[in-house]
């Protein structure tokens, strides 16, 4: 069992290495041997977990897709808000998420690895399913369509303010984004009921450490 939980952290140390430099030199540039250096492991030990650099690569993308510190809600909406939100105050804290969407947003990249953003619209789409049964969403709502209006909204708003002059928050940033799209996709009445904001964000952050057993980690195929 100890080795067992060594190889494990091994492996996760090697992971958030990968992201880190990722991260910072994007996938390309980034070398084997740079990776070895910030993992602070042999290169036997990361080609027993990562056979090449682009299972490395295929490994941040899958660990992004998460609901990680999502608490069960009496709303499947205000869990779907909560899913958006925490990963937006997560993302710029966090290389293995940043990593991730960088990967995605990169032509060469994105060839090769594919994006997560399939696999996180069928999680949003789960989220509308379940909330359109317990009519808590409009009865003209596409499920597929509206989750992938939502990720393809989100991702934009998070590549578009890194290009605008000033600093932008980007759970604030999203906070509004919902604000904008509830309105045509929630019950006027759940609608009211939903809580949208920034610190919610940060509230649910701090609350990670205890809910983090009992994260939902979506693997890309």
């Amino acid at each position: 069992m100890a080795q067992q939980e060594r190889a494990i952290r091994t492996r996760r140390y090697i992971l958030e290495a990968a992201a880190e430099m990722f991260d910072e030199r994007g996938y390309e540039s980034t070398t084997i041997a740079e990776i070895l250096e910030r993992a602070d492991v042999t290169k036997g030990a990361l080609y027993f977990h990562f056979p090449s650099k682009g299972d490395l690569a295929r490994a941040v993308l899958a660990a992004a897709v998460t609901t990680d510190g999502v608490r069960p809600q009496e709303l499947k909406l205000q869990e779907m808000v909560d899913t958006l939100l925490l990963l937006a105050y997560r993302l710029p804290r966090e290389p293995m998420l940043s990593a991730a969407l960088r990967i995605a947003v990169d032509p060469q990249s994105r060839l090769q690895f594919g994006t997560a953003w399939p696999d996180w619209a069928g999680l949003l789409a789960g989220f509308l399913r379940d909330a359109k049964g317990r009519g808590e969403v409009l009865p003209h709502v596409n499920e597929a369509d509206t989750a992938r209006m939502i990720v393809s909204t989100w991702t934009g708003v998070r590549v578009v303010t890194e290009g605008l002059p000033g600093r932008y928050d980007l759970a604030d940033e999203v906070a509004l984004l919902l604000e904008l799209l509830l309105p045509a996709i929630a019950t006027p009445t759940v609608l009211a009921r939903l809580e949208i904001s920034a610190a919610r964000a940060a509230h649910l952050h701090d609350d990670l450490p205890a809910w983090r057993a009992e994260s939902t980690v979506v693997g890309v195929g």
